[in-house]
């Protein structure tokens, strides 16, 4: 048993300078990151007291300028952008957008992601250039709609940010939230009041990737945070009123699975 231990103990003390050493070698270790998003994200959100970017922070030595807040949608990027930008300017290395939920639950309407319409455009391949009727598609601009919202906000960031990598997250798995008789919220079990499955969200965030040009992580499925299973609800806020929000050993867990998924990213180009 002694030598087991001490073989123990010898193995960690040659694994422990390695994984700090991988850790300072991560590319976004020490960098400066805008944080964007809902309650998940808030600070203010008292279901953990230890956010996965306070996790990132500690483990990897990033900055974080966190601008979430409980409840918002979509809709609101444009706005936390604009608060990111007037405070920190350009002096930021990255941006992470954790939304959707919300919009979800609001029964937002999926909406599309282009509208299409006929205009003259020029045209030479193996012949002297001359007009052409094309099809022509443009992001559709809709605020109403899920994805009009995110094209809304992806043109803002890439307007506000056109040099830095932004990442998009994907909605988590959601179970109930039962605060009161005015703020009761179903589980992802139940269509929305539009007819539509949080993983219809879920999904659209992943399309806005190809979309848009910019990396999205799949926390809904990376994280493991499964809040229906009663065996899972250990990581989150209370078992009975709020598989919502995870709660610090949640939190944790989405953190590590960021630092992993992350370090397959650059943070900047320079």
């Amino acid at each position: 048993m002694k030598n087991k231990f001490l073989s123990l103990l010898f193995a960690v003390a040659i694994c422990l300078p390695a994984l700090a050493q991988g850790l300072a070698d991560h590319p976004w270790a020490g960098k400066k990151v805008g944080f964007i998003g809902d309650s998940i994200t808030d600070p203010r959100n008292k279901a953990a007291s230890k956010k996965y970017w306070a996790v990132l922070a500690e483990q990897l030595g990033l900055t974080p300028w966190v601008y979430a807040v409980s409840g918002r949608q979509w809709d609101d990027v444009p706005r936390q952008t604009a608060q990111l930008l007037e405070e920190h300017g350009q002096d930021v290395d990255a941006i992470i957008i954790f939304m959707g939920t919300n919009d979800y639950n609001n029964a937002v309407p999926l909406g599309r992601w282009y509208d299409e319409r006929m205009e003259e455009t020029e045209y030479g391949h193996r012949y002297t250039r001359r007009p052409e009727a094309r099809m022509r598609r443009v992001p559709a601009m809709d605020p109403e709609t899920f994805r009009g919202r995110i094209n809304i906000a992806m043109d803002s960031l890439k307007r506000a940010y056109p040099e830095k990598q932004i990442v998009l997250l994907t909605p988590i798995h959601r179970g109930g939230f039962y605060a009161n008789d005015t703020n009761w919220q179903c589980t992802e079990e139940y269509q929305n009041r539009c007819g539509e499955y949080l993983q219809a969200y879920v999904d659209a965030v992943k399309e806005a990737g190809d979309v848009w040009a910019v990396p999205v992580i799949d926390l809904s499925a990376l994280s493991g945070l499964y809040p229906m299973a009663d065996s899972m609800a250990g990581y989150f806020n209370n078992a009975d009123t709020d598989r919502l929000h995870p709660n610090n050993r949640g939190h944790l867990r989405m953190g590590t699975t960021l630092i992993y998924q992350l370090s397959t990213l650059p943070c900047t180009w320079e």
